[in-house]
C-alpha cells in the first residue's frame, strides 16, 4: 500500500518532466525556424551578339565577255557596304576558277579599292589616297586567293555605321598572247568576306 503522498509526489515529478520537455521542444522549435536573412537581385540580364554583314549593289556578274583578242580591255566597278555592327576586317578572294586554253594566266586583272562609284560604269570613283591597290597580276594569279586567310584588300569597317568600299576591275588581255589561247575560256567568282576584329 502506497504511503501517503507518494502518489501526489509521482504527480508533481511527472508534471516537472512533462513540462521540461515542452520547454525542450519549444527551444529545439526557436532554433529550427529562427534566422536573419538577407537577399540581393541584379535581374534581366540579356545578352545579343553583334553582326557583320556585307552587300553589294550587282545582282548580276560584273563581267560577261565575249569575242576577246589581245588588247582588249574593259572596267567595271562594284560597291560593298558593311552594315554590321561590329568591327571588322574585308577580304576579297576567288572561287569557282576555271579556264580553258590558258586565258587565265592571259587576262590580266588589276582591282582598286576606293569611294564614289554607284554605278558599273565607274562614274565618280575616287581611289583611296593609301593601301588603295588590292590585286595586280594575272586572273590566274588572283585565284590562288581562295579564303580570308589569304584574301586580298585593307577595307576595315569600324561597324559604328553603315559603310561602302568600291571596288574598280580591269581586266587587259594580253597584248602578246599566244595563239593557243584562241577560243579560250575563263570564269571565277569574286568574293568579299568579313570577321569581325
Amino acid at each position: 500500500m502506497p504511503r501517503p503522498g507518494s502518489w501526489a509526489a509521482r504527480s508533481v515529478g511527472l508534471v516537472a518532466v512533462v513540462g521540461a520537455l515542452a520547454g525542450t521542444s519549444a527551444l529545439v522549435w526557436q532554433a529550427s525556424y529562427s534566422s536573419f536573412s538577407a537577399t540581393t537581385s541584379n535581374s534581366s540580364n540579356t545578352w545579343a551578339a553583334g553582326t557583320v554583314v556585307l552587300n553589294n549593289d550587282s545582282s548580276t556578274a560584273m563581267f560577261s565577255a565575249t569575242g576577246l583578242k589581245p588588247g582588249s580591255t574593259a572596267t567595271k566597278c562594284i560597291a560593298v557596304t558593311s552594315t554590321g555592327s561590329l568591327a571588322s576586317a574585308v577580304k576579297l578572294y576567288g572561287s569557282s576558277y576555271t579556264t580553258t586554253n590558258g586565258l587565265g594566266s592571259a587576262l590580266n586583272l588589276t582591282i582598286t579599292q576606293g569611294t564614289g562609284a554607284t554605278t558599273s560604269s565607274c562614274s565618280g570613283f575616287v581611289a583611296d589616297t593609301s593601301n588603295s591597290s588590292v590585286y595586280t597580276g594575272t586572273l590566274a594569279g588572283f585565284s590562288a586567293a581562295t579564303s580570308f586567310s589569304n584574301g586580298l584588300g585593307t577595307w576595315t569597317p569600324t561597324g559604328t555605321a553603315s559603310e561602302t568600299k568600291a571596288y574598280r576591275f580591269v581586266y587587259t588581255v594580253d597584248p602578246s598572247a599566244a595563239n593557243s589561247v584562241q577560243g579560250g575560256t575563263a570564269a571565277i567568282g569574286f568574293t568579299w568576306e568579313a570577321q569581325n576584329s
